[in-house]
């Protein structure tokens, strides 16, 4: 039985969306993936809910047990910041209203699960979403790889290994003892997750897939 992530690259232009199933080996399977757009010029709240019933139409059709978001950093662009922000406050509150958890990433850490590096490119970013899910190319836009990435990052780092598969319970138990843990008390999911960050990837798939969009 495979978990299923949805992964959100927010932003106001061009917002990443792509859900994958993980199974208890790590092994990942494409579902979906899009890039949800706004034209600039556009009022906020239009451009909201533009991308607001994207969003729900995804949530909706493929009906994801975890929601997994980029974090939102300070950047000297304000308005860029503001815009990933609002987003980002959109999809939290969608989640919200179908019972759904979230867990926010930052660029490091989905870059570490990714390819063992925490300070990789996009590109870099991107070959390794198409080598773990089997793609025959990188997913394009860059929005769209990182959307998939984000997702799994989420189901790695949570305990999708192993045959561990995450739940609500054990989202929320990690999130409480992973300070506490000693080295020699890792849980099969954190071991999976200090696994990834050292640089070790699952096989591809053995059967590639096209993107649908």
């Amino acid at each position: 039985m495979a978990v299923r992530v949805l992964g959100i690259d927010p932003g106001l232009t061009r917002c990443g969306v792509g859900v994958v199933d993980v199974e208890g080996n790590r092994s990942a399977r494409l579902v979906d993936v899009t890039v949800l757009r706004s034209a600039p010029d556009l009022p906020l709240e239009q451009r909201l809910l533009l991308l607001s019933r994207g969003l729900e139409e995804m949530l909706d059709r493929h009906r994801p047990q975890f929601i997994a978001i980029e974090r939102v950093f300070a950047q000297l662009n304000v308005s860029t910041v503001m815009g990933t922000a609002q987003i980002s406050g959109v999809a939290l509150l969608l989640a919200a209203q179908r019972g759904l958890p979230v867990t926010l990433h930052t660029p490091s850490e989905v870059k570490a699960a990714i390819t063992g590096y925490g300070s990789a490119d996009k590109k870099q970013v991107g070959t390794m979403v198409a080598r773990i899910l089997g793609l025959t190319e990188i997913p394009k836009p860059a929005d769209a790889a990182d959307a998939l990435a984000l997702a799994i990052c989420h189901a790695w780092r949570t305990g999708a290994s192993g045959g561990t598969l995450p739940t609500v319970a054990s989202v929320a138990a990690n999130r409480l003892t992973a300070g506490a843990l000693t080295p020699g008390a890792l849980t099969p999911a954190q071991k999976a997750w200090r696994a990834a960050e050292r640089g070790s990837v699952p096989a591809a798939s053995a059967v590639p897939r096209s993107l649908k969009r």
